[in-house]
Protein backbone atom coordinates (compact mmCIF):
# COMPACT_ATOMS: atom_id res chain seq x y z
CA UNK A 1 0.00 0.00 0.00
CA UNK A 2 1.18 3.55 -0.79
CA UNK A 3 0.13 7.30 -0.52
CA UNK A 4 1.14 8.84 -3.51
CA UNK A 5 3.72 11.07 -1.96
CA UNK A 6 6.85 10.40 -4.65
CA UNK A 7 9.78 9.67 -2.97
CA UNK A 8 11.97 10.43 -5.69
CA UNK A 9 12.67 9.96 -9.44
CA UNK A 10 14.59 7.05 -10.83
CA UNK A 11 16.15 6.45 -14.31
CA UNK A 12 15.87 3.50 -16.40
CA UNK A 13 19.16 1.49 -15.96
CA UNK A 14 18.08 -1.51 -18.05
CA UNK A 15 15.52 -3.19 -19.92
CA UNK A 16 15.59 -7.11 -20.59
CA UNK A 17 13.24 -8.81 -22.21
CA UNK A 18 12.73 -12.12 -21.05
CA UNK A 19 10.08 -14.96 -22.33
CA UNK A 20 7.14 -13.16 -21.48
CA UNK A 21 7.98 -10.63 -19.01
CA UNK A 22 9.78 -7.91 -19.01
CA UNK A 23 13.14 -6.99 -16.22
CA UNK A 24 13.77 -3.38 -15.20
CA UNK A 25 16.51 -1.88 -13.10
CA UNK A 26 16.14 1.69 -11.96
CA UNK A 27 18.22 3.85 -10.47
CA UNK A 28 16.58 6.26 -7.70
CA UNK A 29 17.63 9.83 -6.63
CA UNK A 30 17.90 9.24 -3.08
CA UNK A 31 19.67 6.24 -0.99
CA UNK A 32 17.89 2.77 -1.39
CA UNK A 33 19.95 0.70 0.69
CA UNK A 34 17.20 -0.41 3.14
CA UNK A 35 15.32 -1.82 0.96
CA UNK A 36 15.35 -5.40 0.18
CA UNK A 37 14.81 -8.08 -2.07
CA UNK A 38 11.04 -9.04 -1.56
CA UNK A 39 10.04 -5.60 -1.01
CA UNK A 40 7.06 -3.53 -2.56
CA UNK A 41 7.42 -0.40 -4.90
CA UNK A 42 5.27 1.84 -6.98
CA UNK A 43 7.25 2.85 -10.05
CA UNK A 44 4.70 5.06 -12.16
CA UNK A 45 1.93 3.97 -10.02
CA UNK A 46 2.59 0.37 -10.29
CA UNK A 47 3.16 -1.89 -7.50
CA UNK A 48 5.84 -4.34 -8.32
CA UNK A 49 8.34 -6.55 -5.59
CA UNK A 50 12.10 -5.77 -5.64
CA UNK A 51 13.89 -8.60 -7.06
CA UNK A 52 17.53 -7.47 -6.56
CA UNK A 53 19.00 -4.38 -4.58
CA UNK A 54 22.95 -3.57 -5.94
CA UNK A 55 25.28 -1.12 -6.66
CA UNK A 56 22.73 1.96 -5.74
CA UNK A 57 19.86 0.32 -8.18
CA UNK A 58 17.17 -1.81 -7.68
CA UNK A 59 15.85 -4.05 -10.06
CA UNK A 60 11.98 -5.82 -10.48
CA UNK A 61 10.18 -7.90 -12.97
CA UNK A 62 7.17 -6.76 -14.92
CA UNK A 63 4.72 -9.56 -15.64
CA UNK A 64 3.10 -9.81 -19.64
CA UNK A 65 -0.59 -8.86 -17.80
CA UNK A 66 0.69 -5.77 -16.24
CA UNK A 67 2.74 -4.91 -19.31
CA UNK A 68 -0.36 -4.72 -21.16
CA UNK A 69 -2.19 -3.15 -18.61
CA UNK A 70 -0.15 0.06 -18.29
CA UNK A 71 2.62 2.25 -19.47
CA UNK A 72 5.35 0.24 -18.42
CA UNK A 73 5.74 -1.58 -21.51
CA UNK A 74 6.59 1.95 -23.21
CA UNK A 75 9.81 2.61 -21.14
CA UNK A 76 12.93 2.97 -22.58
CA UNK A 77 16.77 3.27 -21.26
CA UNK A 78 17.32 6.43 -19.65
CA UNK A 79 13.68 7.35 -18.85
CA UNK A 80 12.27 9.40 -15.67
CA UNK A 81 10.11 6.88 -13.57
CA UNK A 82 7.90 8.26 -9.91
CA UNK A 83 8.69 5.78 -7.34
CA UNK A 84 7.45 5.12 -4.04
CA UNK A 85 8.17 2.59 -1.15
CA UNK A 86 5.34 0.91 0.62
CA UNK A 87 3.81 2.62 3.80
CA UNK A 88 4.87 1.52 6.75
CA UNK A 89 2.32 1.49 9.64
CA UNK A 90 4.17 4.42 11.77
CA UNK A 91 3.88 6.71 8.51
CA UNK A 92 1.81 9.43 8.04
CA UNK A 93 -0.71 8.66 5.24
CA UNK A 94 -0.48 12.07 3.48
CA UNK A 95 -2.40 11.62 0.26
CA UNK A 96 -4.24 9.11 0.12
CA UNK A 97 -4.54 5.24 0.05
CA UNK A 98 -3.00 4.08 -3.21
CA UNK A 99 -3.00 0.00 -4.10
CA UNK A 100 -0.84 0.09 -7.26
CA UNK A 101 -3.37 -1.61 -9.19
CA UNK A 102 -3.61 0.72 -11.49
CA UNK A 103 -7.13 0.59 -13.12
CA UNK A 104 -6.67 1.68 -16.69
CA UNK A 105 -4.43 4.57 -18.83
CA UNK A 106 -5.27 8.00 -19.86
CA UNK A 107 -4.33 10.20 -22.16
CA UNK A 108 -3.20 13.99 -22.10
CA UNK A 109 -4.91 15.97 -23.56
CA UNK A 110 -4.48 19.72 -22.43
CA UNK A 111 -1.57 21.00 -20.70
CA UNK A 112 -1.84 24.76 -19.62
CA UNK A 113 0.12 27.42 -17.41
CA UNK A 114 -1.78 28.97 -15.16
CA UNK A 115 0.32 31.73 -13.23
CA UNK A 116 2.72 29.52 -10.96
CA UNK A 117 0.37 26.14 -11.13
CA UNK A 118 0.05 23.82 -14.54
CA UNK A 119 -3.96 22.59 -15.62
CA UNK A 120 -3.49 19.03 -17.08
CA UNK A 121 -6.48 17.18 -18.61
CA UNK A 122 -6.78 13.89 -19.12
CA UNK A 123 -8.52 11.63 -21.18
CA UNK A 124 -10.48 8.67 -19.89
CA UNK A 125 -12.50 5.98 -20.85
CA UNK A 126 -16.33 5.76 -19.54
CA UNK A 127 -15.51 2.69 -17.09
CA UNK A 128 -12.83 4.69 -15.74
CA UNK A 129 -14.39 8.11 -15.24
CA UNK A 130 -17.41 6.58 -13.42
CA UNK A 131 -15.36 6.62 -10.74
CA UNK A 132 -14.24 9.70 -10.67
CA UNK A 133 -15.91 12.57 -8.90
CA UNK A 134 -14.80 16.34 -8.49
CA UNK A 135 -12.47 17.38 -5.48
CA UNK A 136 -12.27 13.36 -5.21
CA UNK A 137 -8.91 11.40 -4.93
CA UNK A 138 -6.84 10.05 -7.86
CA UNK A 139 -3.15 8.60 -8.59
CA UNK A 140 -1.88 9.57 -11.99
CA UNK A 141 1.03 8.21 -12.84
CA UNK A 142 1.75 6.99 -8.99
CA UNK A 143 1.06 11.05 -7.52
CA UNK A 144 -1.55 11.38 -5.23
CA UNK A 145 -3.84 14.29 -7.08
CA UNK A 146 -7.50 16.20 -6.53
CA UNK A 147 -9.69 15.82 -9.12
CA UNK A 148 -10.58 19.97 -10.16
CA UNK A 149 -13.19 19.20 -12.47
CA UNK A 150 -14.31 15.89 -14.69
CA UNK A 151 -17.06 15.27 -17.25
CA UNK A 152 -18.05 11.89 -18.79
CA UNK A 153 -14.49 11.51 -20.84
CA UNK A 154 -11.62 13.51 -18.91
CA UNK A 155 -10.97 14.78 -15.87
CA UNK A 156 -8.42 17.80 -14.97
CA UNK A 157 -5.62 18.40 -12.20
CA UNK A 158 -3.42 20.80 -11.22
CA UNK A 159 -0.05 20.49 -10.73
CA UNK A 160 1.66 23.03 -8.11
CA UNK A 161 5.98 23.93 -8.10
CA UNK A 162 6.45 21.22 -5.85
CA UNK A 163 5.03 18.68 -7.23
CA UNK A 164 6.18 19.63 -10.81
CA UNK A 165 9.44 19.43 -9.56
CA UNK A 166 9.62 16.36 -7.56
CA UNK A 167 7.71 13.92 -10.52
CA UNK A 168 8.10 13.47 -13.81
CA UNK A 169 4.46 14.67 -14.40
CA UNK A 170 5.39 18.07 -15.97
CA UNK A 171 7.86 16.01 -18.35
CA UNK A 172 5.12 14.43 -20.00
CA UNK A 173 3.34 16.23 -23.45
CA UNK A 174 0.18 16.81 -24.73
CA UNK A 175 -0.44 13.12 -26.31
CA UNK A 176 1.30 11.25 -23.75
CA UNK A 177 0.07 8.25 -21.62
CA UNK A 178 -0.12 7.76 -18.23
CA UNK A 179 -1.51 5.34 -15.28
CA UNK A 180 -4.45 6.08 -13.74
CA UNK A 181 -5.80 4.46 -10.25
CA UNK A 182 -9.58 5.67 -9.01
CA UNK A 183 -9.90 5.88 -6.00
CA UNK A 184 -10.54 2.83 -3.64
CA UNK A 185 -13.47 3.94 -1.62
CA UNK A 186 -15.79 4.67 -4.91
CA UNK A 187 -15.55 0.63 -6.20
CA UNK A 188 -16.10 -0.51 -2.90
CA UNK A 189 -19.59 1.49 -2.61
CA UNK A 190 -20.52 0.14 -6.21
CA UNK A 191 -19.56 -3.40 -5.30
CA UNK A 192 -21.32 -3.07 -2.15
CA UNK A 193 -24.55 -1.70 -3.22
CA UNK A 194 -24.65 -3.95 -6.57
CA UNK A 195 -24.02 -6.92 -3.68
CA UNK A 196 -26.79 -5.86 -1.66
CA UNK A 197 -29.38 -5.16 -4.85
CA UNK A 198 -28.34 -8.49 -5.79
CA UNK A 199 -29.25 -10.15 -2.49
CA UNK A 200 -32.68 -8.54 -2.38
CA UNK A 201 -33.31 -9.60 -6.00
CA UNK A 202 -32.62 -13.37 -5.01
CA UNK A 203 -34.92 -13.26 -1.70
CA UNK A 204 -37.97 -11.47 -3.75
CA UNK A 205 -37.51 -14.48 -6.17
CA UNK A 206 -37.14 -16.89 -3.34
CA UNK A 207 -40.25 -15.90 -1.83
CA UNK A 208 -42.30 -16.12 -4.88
CA UNK A 209 -41.20 -19.26 -5.82
CA UNK A 210 -42.32 -20.80 -2.40
CA UNK A 211 -45.51 -18.75 -2.75
CA UNK A 212 -46.25 -20.30 -6.19
CA UNK A 213 -45.55 -23.60 -4.73
CA UNK A 214 -47.98 -23.47 -1.45
CA UNK A 215 -50.59 -22.28 -4.67
CA UNK A 216 -49.60 -25.70 -6.52
CA UNK A 217 -49.48 -28.10 -3.17
CA UNK A 218 -52.10 -26.96 -1.58
CA UNK A 219 -55.04 -25.01 -3.27
CA UNK A 220 -54.48 -21.77 -2.13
Amino acid sequence: MFTGLVEGIGKIKDIRRIQDYMRLSVTPQIDVTDCQTGDSISLDGVCLTITEVANGSFSMDVSGETLSRTTLGQLRQGDSVNFERALRLTDRLGGHVVLGHVDGIGKIRKKERQQNTWLLRIGVNKELSRYIIEKGSIAVDGISLTVNACEKDFFEINIIPHTGMETTLLKKRVGDQVNIETDLIGKYIEKFISSESSIRKDKKTSGSDFETLLRNEFGQ
